[in-house]
């Protein structure tokens, strides 16, 4: 573990809101192993809890109402995070739409922040998802962290209390993939408090 002494607020999306999912087990267990750190403050944002419509107003209209109150909860926990883990399962060799709108809804809480992917599924463990991800942060004007965490057949590896049953190797990646997130989250709070980032 690297020797951070500042703190930083990680925000980790829960990318999939299908009935039975299986990522808040993931999303849980990695919270979990992060606020075991001294240098991180955890904030999970479930997406099938902030309820974004998935149809966004004509141009120059105000959003719905529904909208807007879905956006208040959201936006702010978005913009004060430092840095961000996304918790993606892959749908159709990609991510999930409900993702995708969430980061479409948003512009300039991502610019000049780190991501991390905890990524699962089945034999591809959701890596496909993570490298279709990587372009559209990049976009974003977003730095994507190399290492990620990845879960092939993820349903077998986890007990039923929700704990891996081999943390060993996934605890390791967590830590790799946080020591990495935080360093960017570290360099690019600096830099932005130095100079606004021109996006």
């Amino acid at each position: 573990m690297s020797e951070i002494t500042e703190r930083f607020r990680v925000a980790v999306i829960v990318g999939s809101v299908r009935e039975g999912r299986f990522g808040t087990t993931v999303a849980d267990w990695f919270a979990d192993r992060a606020r075991r750190r001294t240098d991180v403050d955890v904030d999970v944002i479930d997406l099938a809890e902030v309820g974004l419509p998935l149809v966004f107003p004509a141009f120059g209209t105000a959003p719905a109402p529904d909208t807007t109150r879905a956006l208040k909860t959201v936006t702010p926990r978005l913009a004060a995070a430092d840095a961000f883990v996304v918790v993606t399962p892959e749908y159709n060799h990609s991510f999930p739409a409900s993702l995708k709108n969430l980061i479409d809804w948003h512009s300039a809480e991502w610019h000049a922040k780190p991501v991390g992917f905890v990524s699962y599924g089945g034999l591809s463990g959701g890596l496909r998802a993570v490298e279709h991800l990587r372009p559209v942060f990049a976009e974003l004007h977003a730095v994507t962290v190399r290492d990620t965490v990845s879960f092939h057949g993820a349903r077998e590896r986890f007990d039923a209390e929700g704990r891996p049953v081999d943390p060993d190797g996934c605890d390791a990646a967590a830590e790799t993939l946080l020591d990495q997130l935080l360093w960017w989250a570290h360099a690019l709070r600096d830099a932005r408090a130095a100079r606004p980032y021109a996006a």
